[in-house]
């Protein structure tokens, strides 16, 4: 097994909040240990944030938003072209402190979070120079209008500990792009890389203050942030469960609220499917991350022709991913985040042997990797459409797989969920591709794939999925507020409407 360090570990010894530009302690009094998922074993201990963090966070953001957002679009530009070179120099310090406090395989790390992020930060150096509202026109004849697209002030945001990095980039970056300054507090299990993040920041030269971390509890700091009186908008990304309560605080304040919650993801095989690569991509879309992905395909429907052979097929490719310890580089998956996770992904499948048919996998490996927080690789057949094993996020390597005849079925089966986020359609019919894709009831249709994300691509839900977008373009209208400028061009000191109001004279 590894070592439990990474090259960061002696800097955050400071603290694990990032306020005004510098590493701080917490002052809530209360510590928190961070534990490695592949070994059990203690890897950091940091004071919580409380809420004089969260107020000093806030303060630091609310002094740096007037410079930040006077900043022309051309200076934003520079300072995030300056970042995304900082994360390319610093991508193997990023890449060993992901895995080690999320577990996750250093070829995920290394080929997919972190370069993705540093993609992220490229595309939004490129995109703030692009901030333009709609062209100055004559609209009522008598006055010139445009539309301004302006900052909104302070953002606070909450970001999960599944993809600790690329959610701090996917709440940052666009923010700050916008001209807005940001206090994010990630997940106490998983602080390293939004910290890490932060310090690359200032030393790509962003102002004290436009970048603030703040490391707490979701029931202290979390719901201080949402609430406080000098944040302007929250951005959440997590439960549905806990959506729900972060928007009851924000609305409370009328505050802009983007919510990315959870998934149930189909994955819908039409019966002239390629089957190789439906199997392929169905093992691959459920066990990314360990399965730990809002995106992950959880729900496979398969037309009846192909329905045995694909089951046989997902299972035997199962068999063959190679679970253990995310440093050695022969490792496919890792552990979940937590020994709790695990045993509530467990719970869940231990509870669909009584509906259902568990085909593979469905224990804890033993051995080596018995000490840490583990799962291999699972198949549920035949649970019915009802069942929670279909309904309810299990957010771990778990993929349930049901039949349908129709096309009509199909699709029906497929939007039978609360959710909405992502989904794939697997067909070489061009009629059905489309058909699927106008029909499912998804932020995100993938035709013959499932998982690519792109910087240029906007990333949100519908239903119970939340609402609102990360990345591309479409971010920015998270992250703005438009403003209508009317100019009268008659220089009439006596308008014809004003008689509605008292008269001719």
């Amino acid at each position: 097994m590894h070592e439990n360090r990474f090259q960061a570990q002696d800097r955050l010894a400071a603290g694990a909040q990032f306020i005004a530009g510098e590493l701080r302690r917490g002052t809530s009094g209360t510590s928190h240990t961070v534990v490695d998922p592949a070994t059990g074993r203690p890897v950091h201990t940091y004071e919580l944030a409380g809420t004089d963090d969260v107020d000093a966070a806030v303060a630091a953001a609310r002094a740096a938003y007037p410079g930040w957002s006077r900043a022309t679009p051309g200076e934003r530009s520079d300072a995030l072209h300056a970042f995304a070179a900082v994360l390319g120099e610093r991508a193997e310090e990023f890449v060993q402190a992901e895995s080690l406090q999320c577990g996750k395989p250093l070829k995920l790390s290394r080929e997919f979070d972190v370069p993705g992020t540093v993609d992220n930060a490229a595309f939004f150096a490129g995109a703030a120079r692009h901030l333009q509202g709609s062209s100055a026109g004559e609209y009522s004849g008598d006055h010139t209008s445009y539309v301004r697209r302006e900052p909104i002030g302070v953002v606070g945001s909450i970001a999960p500990w599944n993809y600790p990095l690329q959610m701090a980039a996917w709440k940052i970056l666009p923010a700050v792009a916008a001209g807005n300054t940001i206090v994010l507090k990630p997940s106490e299990l998983t602080p390293f890389t939004s910290l890490l993040f932060a310090e690359a920041a200032t030393a790509a030269g962003l102002p004290d203050g436009v970048v603030n971390i703040v490391s707490g509890a979701g029931l202290g700091a979390g719901e201080h942030l949402v609430g406080h009186e000098d944040v302007a908008m929250t951005s959440f990304t997590g439960s549905t469960v806990v959506g729900r309560r972060v928007a009851e605080i924000a609305t409370a304040g009328v505050k802009r609220l983007h919510l990315e919650l959870g998934g149930k993801a189909p994955f819908v095989v039409f019966d002239d499917a390629d089957l190789d690569a439906a199997v392929h991509g169905a093992v691959a879309g459920a066990l990314i991350n360990s399965g730990q992905d809002c995106t992950a395909a959880t729900r496979a429907y398969v037309q009846r022709p192909l329905y045995d052979a694909f089951v046989a097929g997902v299972a035997d490719l199962m068999a063959t991913v190679q679970v253990g310890d995310p440093f050695d580089p022969a490792t496919d998956i890792g552990p979940l985040i937590s020994h709790a996770h695990r045993d509530r992904v467990a719970g869940f499948v231990e509870r669909a042997r009584g509906y259902a048919r568990v085909v593979t996998g469905g224990e804890a490996p033993g051995g080596a990797l018995a000490p840490g927080a583990y799962y291999r690789p699972t198949l549920i057949a035949d649970a019915p459409q009802d069942s929670e094993a279909v309904q309810a996020e299990i957010f771990g390597p778990v993929l349930v797989v049901l039949p349908f005849d129709s096309d009509d079925e199909g699709l029906r089966l497929a939007n039978d969920t609360p959710y909405g986020l992502a989904a794939s359609a697997w067909t070489r019919d061009v009629f059905r591709a489309g058909r699927a894709t106008r029909e499912i009831q998804a932020g995100c249709v993938w035709v013959n794939d499932h998982i690519p994300i792109l910087s240029e691509m906007p990333h949100g839900g519908y239903k119970a999925s939340g609402y609102g977008k990360d990345m591309s373009a479409y971010s920015f209208e998270e992250y703005t507020q438009i403003k209508h400028v009317m100019y009268d061009n008659t220089a009439v000191a006596r308008k014809d409407w004003h008689r509605t109001v008292f008269g001719r004279r």
